[in-house]
């Protein structure tokens, strides 16, 4: 058995007990009662504003492209990255979207594929710091305690850890990804504009599941278990996603039901919108293939 075929048995089996354990927890009468009562309208504007957040995100990409010479116009490279979006979600066990996109540039363009492994992982740093200072930022709006977490007050650790999140970015940045860093700050402007799209689309899905209050508690979750599902540990973060919403509602006050209803909702949007990266080719493939 090979690593590729050993870690996809791994995920998929970890994504199964995930989703075990999240069924155990909820009524699913109640998941499947607040689905039929749904508001579509309002799933569709949150479609909407899904799909930019990609787009923002792809325009972020392209900046990181740029600094290491290659120049693809704005449609091409979006196109490439919703190639790269079907690949993470739906093959996990294979080459992944970030080494298709890698291979495919250095075939095309000759980049070296140190300068296109960095780019990608500056791209993934980037929205992973604008998710955090996101979510720190939303700590100052809800009600939670986190004394148990810190021998420190909670106030001082989020305030101290807000300010001190992009500057430490930025010279982690400048020693590491020096190639980069005249793109810092257009980059990371598109990546906190694509999370606040994706909270807007968070939003819209949550008044779909007529959820009326503690909306800022629902996107701290949310944000939470973004961070959770980029880890690789289960198929496109499925069951980890929810795991984070109902052992959180303890905490924060928020309903198990409708958490996972919104997390399940959450991702069909996603898979949805990956799956056109299937229908879709780049002259950069085409010329490859």
């Amino acid at each position: 058995m090979n690593k590729k075929t050993l870690k996809l048995i791994l995920k998929l089996t970890l994504t199964g007990l995930a989703v075990f354990l999240v069924f155990r927890k909820i009524d699913t009468n109640q998941l499947i009662s607040l689905f039929k009562s749904m508001n579509i309208a309002w799933i569709l504007i949150a479609v909407i504003f899904f799909v930019l957040s990609k787009i923002l995100t792809a325009l972020r990409l392209n900046l990181f492209f740029r600094n290491i010479d290659i120049h693809i116009n704005e449609l091409e490279n979006f196109k490439l990255y919703a190639i790269g979006m079907f690949y993470n979600l739906f093959l996990p066990g294979g080459i992944g979207g970030d080494g298709y996109k890698v291979y495919l540039l250095n075939k095309h363009f000759q980049t070296p594929i140190k300068h296109l492994i960095q780019a990608s992982l500056l791209d993934r740093l980037g929205g992973l710091v604008g998710i955090l200072f996101l979510l720190i930022g939303l700590y100052f709006f809800i009600e939670i305690d986190l004394s148990i977490l810190s021998p420190f007050p909670p106030d001082w650790v989020a305030t101290a850890s807000i300010l001190g999140l992009y500057p430490i970015f930025y010279l982690s940045n400048k020693l590491l990804f020096a190639k980069f860093i005249k793109s810092f700050v257009p980059a990371n402007t598109y990546s906190i504009l694509g999370q606040v799209a994706q909270m807007i689309s968070a939003y819209f899905i949550l008044l779909a599941l007529g959820v009326n209050e503690k909306i800022l508690a629902y996107q701290f979750v949310f944000l939470l278990s973004s961070i959770v599902a980029v880890l690789p540990l289960t198929i496109g973060g499925v069951g980890a996603r929810e795991l984070v919403f109902i052992y959180s509602h303890e905490y924060i006050g928020i309903d198990k039901n409708t958490a996972v209803a919104f997390s399940l909702m959450f991702f069909l949007i996603s898979a949805i919108t990956s799956l056109s990266g299937s229908f879709i080719k780049t002259n950069i493939e085409t010329e490859e293939n």
